[in-house]
């Protein structure tokens, strides 16, 4: 009796890419995709996709993981925890970060992210640099070193009193990033007005979470942006804007865009489902729904959707922020915390596809096609993700078997992460990832995941 011909072949699914929907077997080997067709001969197992809708897995560019702030507060996540949630979420490879801090070695920062993860991921990572101090020898040394290795992105923050880079040093990671062909990502918000905004609403006694919002007005994300552009344009050095939240930034984009400008930008699911009247609850409930920028209003969404629906806007990442709800967390500064002493963040890997496919594919904004390009080709290309974000042959065997017919009412008891709860908590989807794959591997079945920790490898980008 001869051998089988596949490892695993994927039988009678629905297939969709960015460009293509067909029905189709998958034939996988050696965790790579081997043959696309139908009436494939045998595997060594077979799965049953009948009825069922056969995805790219998830890319999900954006998400903090078992990170320090820069205030000395450790996220809920370890590296297993928040990589499970992703996996049951359908996502199957993330960009996380490596967080420099003022008076780090950067070198020696990306060495101990990345035994972090090598310890605890499930799935594939890889990760942005964020540099908050752009020595001579980060400038010079540590970025060539690194770039070489395969980590081709620097994050770069306008805000925030210990990690911000002003204008000329944000200038020169520009400038180093070039010179090894490195994109530059940039959490883009005007300091001074929100430190100034800050500072004028604690005057005025408006400390409760629900005053965050105020604390970083809109014109501080559209001038930051501004300032983004024109430093890009006068480099030639592209960019990419993390989570725009307003019509006005998305505006900004659109323009800089069409003036050829070589910038690249990202919303999340929290500006696209969520808006500011969400931090109106009783005493500091609301932080809980507290991220930055801050959740803004109904014609933003409808703006940022629009953005999407024009390539102005890329990707839809998580951001990814975890902090519980008690004193290891939001609530570390006490019950009578302000706005201000409040971690920012909010819980989003594992919810980010199943909310996107709800909108997207069963409520028909944007279709399916549109949905596997913003959460899985797109990144994939953007970031340099070798093998990943589409189903082809020669292409990772990172797939996830949705059913576009399952219902599921999302709640806190659900949650993967160490959040202990999430933002969408009471919403009924409809459409959730039953079986997801990481390179042939299953790792999801049944709600369950079934890889080990340490399992998941780095991403050689390109």
């Amino acid at each position: 009796m001869s051998e089988p011909a596949f490892d695993t072949v994927i039988r009678g699914g629905t297939v969709a890419t960015a460009s293509d929907v067909f029905s189709a077997d998958l034939g996988i080997l050696d965790g790579r995709i081997a043959a696309i067709g139908l009436d494939l001969a045998p595997g060594r197992r077979e799965i049953d996709a009948r009825g069922k809708l056969v995805l790219p897995g998830g890319i999900d560019s954006h998400a903090h993981i078992e990170q320090l702030s820069a205030s000395g507060l450790m996220n809920a996540d370890t590296w297993e925890s928040a990589t499970r949630s992703a996996a049951l979420g359908g996502t199957t490879s993330v960009v996380a970060f490596a967080a420099q801090h003022v008076g780090m070695d950067l070198a020696k920062v990306v060495e101990d992210y990345t035994a972090l993860a090598a310890r605890g991921a499930v799935i594939e990572y890889a990760f942005h640099l964020i540099v908050a101090d752009a020595t001579e020898k980060a400038l010079s040394r540590d970025i060539p070193a690194l770039a070489k290795e395969g980590h081709l992105s620097l994050k770069a923050f306008m805000t925030y009193d210990r990690l911000r880079l002003a204008d000329e040093a944000l200038l020169d990671l520009m400038a180093a990033a070039k010179a090894v062909g490195a994109l530059v990502c940039v959490h883009a918000e005007n300091h001074g007005l929100i430190a100034f905004a800050s500072r004028q609403l604690l005057k005025e006694g408006k400390t409760a979470p629900k005053y965050h919002a105020a604390s970083h007005p809109r014109l501080s994300e559209s001038e930051a942006f501004e300032r983004v552009v024109r430093f890009s344009q006068y480099l030639d050095q592209p960019v990419m804007i993390f989570h725009v939240s307003t019509e006005e930034g998305a505006a900004i984009l659109r323009r800089a865009r069409g003036e050829g400008a070589k910038v690249y930008a990202e919303t999340c699911p929290q500006y696209l489902f969520l808006t500011e009247s969400d931090l109106d609850r009783p005493g500091l409930e609301g932080a809980k729904w507290m991220c930055s920028p801050p959740l803004r209003e109904a014609r933003d969404q409808e703006a940022l959707w629009r953005a999407l629906d024009l390539g102005d806007l890329q990707t839809v990442s998580s951001d990814h922020a975890p902090y519980r709800y008690d004193e290891t967390g939001k609530l570390k500064a006490g019950p009578g915390a302000t706005f201000k002493e409040i971690a920012n963040g909010m819980p989003g890997l594992q919810m980010r596809l199943p909310l996107l496919f709800d909108a997207m594919v069963s409520g028909g904004r944007l279709g399916l096609k549109k949905f596997v390009e913003i959460t899985a080709t797109a990144p994939a290309r953007i970031y340099g993700l070798s093998n990943k974000g589409s189903v082809a042959v020669g292409m990772d065997a990172d797939l996830c078997l949705w059913d576009p017919d399952k219902r599921v009412t999302l709640s806190d008891d659900m949650v993967e992460d160490r959040t202990g709860f999430t933002p969408y908590a009471g919403r009924t989807l409809k459409g959730w990832p039953e079986t997801v794959l990481r390179r042939g591997r299953v790792i999801v079945e049944g709600g369950t995941v079934t890889a080990e920790a340490g399992s998941g490898a780095p991403i050689r980008r390109r």
